[in-house]
């Protein structure tokens, strides 16, 4: 299937466009991996780096949605979101919020934002309104009722076919697809995850951009027996085959060497 492309901000996503690199800036201290948390205050330097760096977006959180994680208050979200978007109005960076509250979008949408990252796939009616009146561009993952739930290669593909349809029942036509590649449940095992890694290739008969979002993960750890902070080459190793496999938009705590990466993937696929 031709593969639609979905634009952010005049950044055109998939279809004939090369491929895309997502920073991201987790001001959540909670954060599985350390060496992503950023605290208020230094926000811009961090995300000026970035984009010189050579990320194309920048995907902001506050809230860490790693299992165990400590929780926080929906307020507490709001008021990290507030603070570090306060820091980007103006530089012209292309930004989406990873957050699946309205009350925290309804914060984010009083700063200049271009995407909403919804790792609950729009299963959330409530949460899924506030995106679709937003009329901003969506990061859908797949996702029954919970982020992640669905388990195995199967019913990946289901999931990601109901998000399909609330995108289309909510009249968002701008989304990319993500695999939701991770240990979002319990019931998930590193197989399963490389299970969609081998087959990532197979959602692109969606028709739609996809998002590989693998960086430092913990099925990556479980292979090679490192811990967060060591899993660089790991994930290096797997997104030049996903991008190999059609990941129009890689998602990564790493942008330097992502992008040094992505660099020469460009060269070696040009004839």
């Amino acid at each position: 299937m031709l593969q639609q492309h979905c634009t952010v901000n005049r950044l055109r996503i998939g279809g004939d466009a090369p491929v895309r690199l997502m920073g991201v800036i987790n001001c959540s201290p909670e954060s599985f991996y350390r060496g992503s948390y950023t605290p208020t205050g230094r926000i811009y330097d961090r995300a000026i780096a970035m984009h010189e760096e050579g990320a194309d977006m920048i995907d902001l959180g506050a809230r860490s949605t790693a299992p165990g994680s400590l929780p926080i208050t929906v307020g507490e979200e709001a008021e990290r979101m507030d603070a570090a978007l306060s820091e980007l109005d103006g530089t012209g960076i292309t930004l989406s919020v990873d957050t699946r509250h309205p009350e925290v979008l309804e914060v984010c949408l009083r700063h200049d934002i271009h995407a909403v990252n919804d790792i609950s796939g729009l299963a959330d009616e409530r949460y899924a309104r506030a995106v679709a009146d937003s009329g901003l561009p969506v990061f859908a993952m797949a996702s029954f009722k919970e982020p992640g739930d669905a388990v195995g290669l199967a019913a990946t593909g289901e999931a990601l076919g109901m998000v399909v349809t609330r995108c289309a029942r909510l009249g968002i036509d701008q989304y990319v697809l993500d695999p939701a590649v991770g240990r979002w449940v319990p019931e998930r095992t590193s197989e399963d995850d490389w299970e969609l890694c081998r087959n990532f290739g197979s959602f692109s008969a969606f028709g739609r951009p996809l998002l590989a979002a693998i960086s430092r993960k913990t099925f990556i750890g479980d292979l090679l027996g490192r811990v967060p902070e060591e899993r660089l080459a790991g994930t290096l190793a797997l997104t030049m085959m996903l991008v190999g496999e059609g990941a129009a938009m890689v998602r990564g705590h790493d942008v330097r060497e992502t992008a040094d990466l992505l660099r020469v993937y460009e060269k070696m696929r040009q004839t």
